[in-house]
């Protein structure tokens, strides 16, 4: 389990196709701190590593993570976010994600809101997933490449967050445009409502 509150920023060394899978090779300043079979998520994407070696360290992503997260889009030099699973003393000073991606979104608008800046993503509706608790909250919670996030202006398929300078720079929040693809985690609770909902 993870918060959202991303450690620091990893950059893509290689990628290797095994397979119908990605052996990803990455780089980053808290390698030293890593250990095989750990859980981290890259990008919102919780992945275990495999092996580790000096300032780099190898995770494997399967069919499933590559056909529904930006993992398959990754590409040498791109920065990606991330964190080390939440120790069992630790602050939840995000919110409770799971490290499981439901869908991608689009970046299909960036403000500079003189200080932050505000992005506005869209992600394909889709009826059942919404019965299901798949969708955003105004004022609830959401994961964007990894980062806890606050929901504004919500509709049926797109939603914005603001951005403070801080993450902005900490982030691979610099990196995201129009026309950017990023993995989306919905809020674990608001899937749990409604499925209670559906038991009789």
């Amino acid at each position: 389990m993870f918060t959202g509150i991303i450690e620091a920023m990893a950059t893509v060394k290689a990628i290797n196709r095994i397979g119908d899978n990605l052996d990803i090779i990455f780089s980053g300043p808290i390698t030293d701190q890593l250990s095989v079979a750990q859980s981290l998520a890259h990008n919102g994407v919780c992945l275990t590593i495999t092996n580790v070696s000096g300032s780099d360290y190898i995770v494997t992503a399967m069919r499933e993570t590559i056909l529904r997260t930006n993992i398959g889009q990754l590409q040498v030099g791109d920065l990606v976010n991330i964190e080390r699973s939440m120790p069992a003393n630790g602050r939840f000073d995000g919110h409770i994600v799971q490290g499981h991606v439901d869908t991608t979104a689009i970046c299909t608008a960036l403000e500079d809101a003189n200080g932050s800046y505000i992005y506005t993503f869209q992600y394909t509706y889709d009826a059942d997933m919404a019965r299901n608790g798949y969708f955003c909250a105004d004022k609830g919670s959401v994961t964007v490449n990894g980062v806890s996030l606050t929901v504004c202006n919500p509709t049926r398929d797109t939603f914005q967050v603001n951005i403070i300078p801080f993450t902005f720079e900490n982030t691979n929040f610099q990196s995201i445009k129009p026309g950017t693809v990023v993995n989306i985690e919905f809020d674990i609770l608001g899937k749990l409502v409604a499925r209670l909902h559906q038991i009789d």
